[in-house]
Protein backbone atom coordinates (compact mmCIF):
# COMPACT_ATOMS: atom_id res chain seq x y z
CA UNK A 1 0.00 0.00 0.00
CA UNK A 2 1.04 3.66 -0.49
CA UNK A 3 1.40 6.61 1.79
CA UNK A 4 -2.04 7.74 0.22
CA UNK A 5 -3.51 5.23 0.84
CA UNK A 6 -3.26 4.49 4.41
CA UNK A 7 -3.88 8.29 4.99
CA UNK A 8 -6.93 8.01 3.13
CA UNK A 9 -7.86 4.70 5.23
CA UNK A 10 -7.22 6.76 8.56
CA UNK A 11 -9.28 10.02 7.37
CA UNK A 12 -11.97 7.27 6.62
CA UNK A 13 -11.78 5.59 10.14
CA UNK A 14 -11.39 9.32 11.80
CA UNK A 15 -14.87 9.88 10.70
CA UNK A 16 -17.08 6.78 10.65
CA UNK A 17 -15.81 6.18 14.72
CA UNK A 18 -17.05 10.19 15.28
CA UNK A 19 -20.10 9.10 14.57
CA UNK A 20 -21.54 8.54 17.87
CA UNK A 21 -23.19 5.07 17.46
CA UNK A 22 -23.65 1.96 20.00
CA UNK A 23 -20.29 1.87 20.96
CA UNK A 24 -19.82 5.96 21.41
CA UNK A 25 -23.68 5.53 24.02
CA UNK A 26 -21.65 2.13 25.98
CA UNK A 27 -18.41 4.49 26.16
CA UNK A 28 -20.68 7.47 27.74
CA UNK A 29 -22.09 5.43 29.89
CA UNK A 30 -19.84 3.70 31.32
CA UNK A 31 -17.59 7.12 31.85
CA UNK A 32 -21.01 8.60 33.49
CA UNK A 33 -21.31 5.83 35.40
CA UNK A 34 -18.13 3.96 36.55
CA UNK A 35 -15.17 7.24 35.80
CA UNK A 36 -12.50 7.42 33.43
CA UNK A 37 -10.65 4.00 34.74
CA UNK A 38 -13.61 2.13 33.98
CA UNK A 39 -14.23 3.60 30.65
CA UNK A 40 -10.42 3.63 29.27
CA UNK A 41 -10.63 -0.41 29.48
CA UNK A 42 -13.78 -0.40 27.44
CA UNK A 43 -12.63 1.85 25.16
CA UNK A 44 -9.30 -0.86 24.66
CA UNK A 45 -12.17 -3.19 24.57
CA UNK A 46 -13.56 -1.49 21.31
CA UNK A 47 -10.80 -1.05 19.56
CA UNK A 48 -9.80 -5.03 19.82
CA UNK A 49 -14.03 -5.47 18.31
CA UNK A 50 -12.33 -2.92 15.10
CA UNK A 51 -9.40 -4.79 15.06
CA UNK A 52 -11.17 -8.24 14.89
CA UNK A 53 -13.21 -7.23 12.14
CA UNK A 54 -10.61 -5.54 9.97
CA UNK A 55 -8.97 -9.02 10.39
CA UNK A 56 -12.45 -10.77 9.37
CA UNK A 57 -12.46 -8.00 6.39
CA UNK A 58 -9.25 -8.37 5.11
CA UNK A 59 -8.51 -12.65 5.35
CA UNK A 60 -12.27 -13.02 3.65
CA UNK A 61 -11.85 -10.35 1.15
CA UNK A 62 -8.56 -10.92 0.14
CA UNK A 63 -9.72 -14.92 -1.52
CA UNK A 64 -12.93 -12.89 -2.88
CA UNK A 65 -11.54 -10.04 -4.65
CA UNK A 66 -9.22 -12.67 -6.28
CA UNK A 67 -12.61 -14.21 -8.43
CA UNK A 68 -15.77 -11.87 -7.55
CA UNK A 69 -15.38 -8.00 -8.99
CA UNK A 70 -18.79 -7.79 -8.61
CA UNK A 71 -19.27 -8.87 -5.01
CA UNK A 72 -17.55 -5.63 -4.29
CA UNK A 73 -20.39 -4.00 -5.76
CA UNK A 74 -22.95 -5.23 -4.08
CA UNK A 75 -20.74 -4.73 -0.87
CA UNK A 76 -20.69 -1.21 -1.47
CA UNK A 77 -24.23 -0.24 -2.41
CA UNK A 78 -25.53 -2.45 0.90
CA UNK A 79 -23.33 -0.19 2.99
CA UNK A 80 -24.57 2.96 1.33
CA UNK A 81 -27.79 1.92 2.06
CA UNK A 82 -27.14 1.10 5.59
CA UNK A 83 -25.36 4.20 6.15
CA UNK A 84 -27.71 6.02 4.53
CA UNK A 85 -30.69 4.56 7.17
CA UNK A 86 -28.70 5.10 9.63
CA UNK A 87 -28.21 8.93 8.74
CA UNK A 88 -32.27 9.45 8.30
CA UNK A 89 -32.38 7.50 11.99
CA UNK A 90 -30.22 9.89 13.68
CA UNK A 91 -32.25 12.66 11.97
CA UNK A 92 -35.44 11.69 13.28
CA UNK A 93 -34.67 10.31 16.59
CA UNK A 94 -30.53 9.71 17.77
CA UNK A 95 -29.25 9.56 21.17
CA UNK A 96 -31.60 10.23 23.52
CA UNK A 97 -31.34 11.06 27.06
CA UNK A 98 -31.97 7.69 28.57
CA UNK A 99 -29.58 5.87 26.10
CA UNK A 100 -26.80 7.41 27.70
CA UNK A 101 -28.31 7.02 31.19
CA UNK A 102 -25.36 6.12 33.11
CA UNK A 103 -24.26 2.53 33.88
CA UNK A 104 -23.14 2.17 36.91
CA UNK A 105 -22.27 -1.12 37.42
CA UNK A 106 -18.26 -1.63 38.21
CA UNK A 107 -16.46 -4.45 36.82
CA UNK A 108 -12.76 -4.97 36.89
CA UNK A 109 -10.33 -4.61 33.98
CA UNK A 110 -11.30 -7.59 32.02
CA UNK A 111 -14.89 -7.11 32.34
CA UNK A 112 -14.63 -3.62 31.03
CA UNK A 113 -12.51 -4.79 28.26
CA UNK A 114 -14.65 -7.84 27.10
CA UNK A 115 -17.86 -5.32 27.45
CA UNK A 116 -16.47 -2.82 24.66
CA UNK A 117 -15.62 -6.19 22.76
CA UNK A 118 -19.34 -7.24 22.51
CA UNK A 119 -20.71 -4.16 21.75
CA UNK A 120 -18.21 -3.68 18.86
CA UNK A 121 -18.90 -7.40 17.56
CA UNK A 122 -22.63 -7.14 18.76
CA UNK A 123 -22.87 -3.99 16.44
CA UNK A 124 -23.06 -4.71 12.51
CA UNK A 125 -22.98 -0.88 11.56
CA UNK A 126 -18.96 -1.43 12.66
CA UNK A 127 -18.61 -4.74 9.82
CA UNK A 128 -20.87 -3.14 7.49
CA UNK A 129 -18.58 0.13 7.37
CA UNK A 130 -15.65 -2.28 7.10
CA UNK A 131 -17.07 -4.16 4.31
CA UNK A 132 -17.65 -0.61 3.02
CA UNK A 133 -14.67 1.18 2.80
CA UNK A 134 -12.30 -1.43 2.80
CA UNK A 135 -12.85 -2.33 -0.96
CA UNK A 136 -12.67 1.13 -2.12
CA UNK A 137 -9.79 2.35 -0.51
CA UNK A 138 -8.22 -0.66 -0.46
CA UNK A 139 -6.42 -3.51 -2.73
CA UNK A 140 -7.22 -6.05 -0.91
CA UNK A 141 -5.82 -8.76 -2.90
CA UNK A 142 -2.32 -7.06 -2.78
CA UNK A 143 -1.65 -6.42 1.11
CA UNK A 144 1.36 -7.89 2.33
CA UNK A 145 1.69 -8.67 6.40
CA UNK A 146 3.60 -5.52 6.85
CA UNK A 147 0.36 -3.14 5.39
CA UNK A 148 -1.58 -5.45 7.26
CA UNK A 149 0.82 -4.41 10.74
CA UNK A 150 -0.04 -0.98 9.07
CA UNK A 151 -3.58 -1.05 9.22
CA UNK A 152 -3.91 -2.23 12.55
CA UNK A 153 -1.59 0.24 14.21
CA UNK A 154 -3.47 2.91 12.37
CA UNK A 155 -6.92 1.62 12.87
CA UNK A 156 -5.43 1.36 17.16
CA UNK A 157 -4.57 4.90 17.48
CA UNK A 158 -7.45 6.39 14.98
CA UNK A 159 -9.91 5.03 17.16
CA UNK A 160 -8.55 6.22 20.36
CA UNK A 161 -7.45 9.34 19.76
CA UNK A 162 -11.62 9.87 18.23
CA UNK A 163 -12.69 8.46 21.27
CA UNK A 164 -10.78 9.66 24.05
CA UNK A 165 -12.43 13.11 23.31
CA UNK A 166 -15.85 11.41 24.10
CA UNK A 167 -14.89 9.84 27.11
CA UNK A 168 -13.12 12.93 28.62
CA UNK A 169 -16.06 15.04 28.48
CA UNK A 170 -18.15 12.31 29.22
CA UNK A 171 -16.36 11.89 33.00
CA UNK A 172 -16.39 15.46 33.21
CA UNK A 173 -19.89 17.12 32.03
CA UNK A 174 -22.81 14.95 32.63
CA UNK A 175 -24.97 17.82 32.24
CA UNK A 176 -24.23 18.22 28.52
CA UNK A 177 -25.61 15.10 27.48
CA UNK A 178 -28.64 15.57 29.34
CA UNK A 179 -29.42 18.45 27.46
CA UNK A 180 -31.82 18.67 24.77
CA UNK A 181 -30.88 21.11 23.03
CA UNK A 182 -26.76 19.70 22.95
CA UNK A 183 -28.04 15.66 22.19
CA UNK A 184 -30.48 17.24 19.14
CA UNK A 185 -27.09 18.99 18.03
CA UNK A 186 -24.94 15.80 17.93
CA UNK A 187 -27.65 14.02 16.55
CA UNK A 188 -28.12 16.49 13.59
CA UNK A 189 -24.53 16.71 13.79
CA UNK A 190 -24.04 12.52 13.45
CA UNK A 191 -26.54 12.44 10.48
CA UNK A 192 -24.93 14.82 8.48
CA UNK A 193 -21.13 13.46 8.59
CA UNK A 194 -23.42 10.11 8.06
CA UNK A 195 -25.34 11.18 5.20
CA UNK A 196 -21.61 12.25 3.93
CA UNK A 197 -20.18 8.96 4.24
CA UNK A 198 -22.77 7.54 2.22
CA UNK A 199 -22.48 9.99 -0.53
CA UNK A 200 -18.62 9.37 -0.29
CA UNK A 201 -18.62 5.59 -0.84
CA UNK A 202 -21.70 5.93 -3.66
CA UNK A 203 -19.78 8.37 -6.10
CA UNK A 204 -16.31 6.48 -5.53
CA UNK A 205 -15.29 4.51 -8.60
Amino acid sequence: MTLAGFVTYAGALAIAAAIPGPGVVALVARALGSGFRSAIFMAFGLVLGDLVYLTAVVLGLALVAQTFGTAFLVIKWVGVAYLAWMAWNFWRTGITAEKVDADRTRGGIWTSVLSGLLVTLGNPKVMVFYLAITPTIIDIASITPSDYGVLIAITAMVLLVVLMPYLALAAKARWFLATPRALKALNRTAATFMAGAAAAIATRS
